[in-house]
């Protein structure tokens, strides 16, 4: 899977985990990110895993040892014969700057789909779904607030929905324009402090 940030692709890997696991079946998530070369030993042994999803392949594109043990990995993988493997990446396969031409050629094995963020009324819909999974009463006028005045990305906005939600039950008042608004301020100060958020949250989380 590649697509830009806030295009969903953590989240649809954390809920095949999630799925996975449900039906009974093993399943390992790993964000790639930028990992040290030597964290690539955390991937001896997932190939007797059910299901693994690798997250932000682009993090470690370049890195020769990374490199080579996924290319060992996913031999092991095929070798075994029982799993399935999930990839990442913020960059199609033929953009990421890989070294080892074997292990493009391996990731060239699967189905290969790009992912696009959402426009406002897919947000929309997320933000309402989320809301009535979560038992709390959205108001139109408060999602026009939110997708007006805050932070664009999917996973932005749902954070801001879930503090709209704690902070309507420490309140114990209605979720309104003016909570959004406050909402949004104390975001905007904590994320100057401490950087953007990135992806929608998949489970959680990109």
């Amino acid at each position: 899977l590649h697509g830009p940030p806030s295009s969903g692709k953590s989240h649809l890997l954390n809920a095949a985990c999630l799925e996975a696991r449900r039906s009974g079946l093993t399943a390992f998530y790993l964000a790639l990110g930028n990992l040290p070369p030597e964290a690539s030993a955390s991937l001896d042994g997932l190939e007797a895993m059910d299901l693994v999803c690798l997250d932000d392949l682009h993090g470690v594109a370049g890195n020769a040892t990374w490199e080579e043990a996924l290319f060992h990995f996913i031999n092991r993988l095929r070798e075994a014969g029982r799993g399935r493997l999930l990839v990442a990446s913020r960059e199609r396969l033929g953009a990421l700057a890989l070294g080892l031409p074997d292990l493009r050629s391996r990731l060239a094995w699967g189905l290969r789909l790009e992912l696009q963020t959402l426009d406002e009324a897919g947000k929309r819909e997320v933000m309402l779904r989320r809301a009535e999974a979560l038992h709390i009463d959205l108001p139109e006028e408060v999602v026009d607030y939110l997708l007006r005045h805050g932070r664009r990305g999917m996973g932005e906005l749902l954070f801001a929905l879930e503090q709209l939600r704690l902070g309507a039950i420490t309140e114990k008042r209605r979720i309104t324009v003016p909570l959004a608004r406050r909402v949004l301020a104390a975001d905007a100060v904590e994320t100057d402090s401490e950087g953007s958020r990135d992806e929608v949250p998949g489970g959680g989380a990109e």
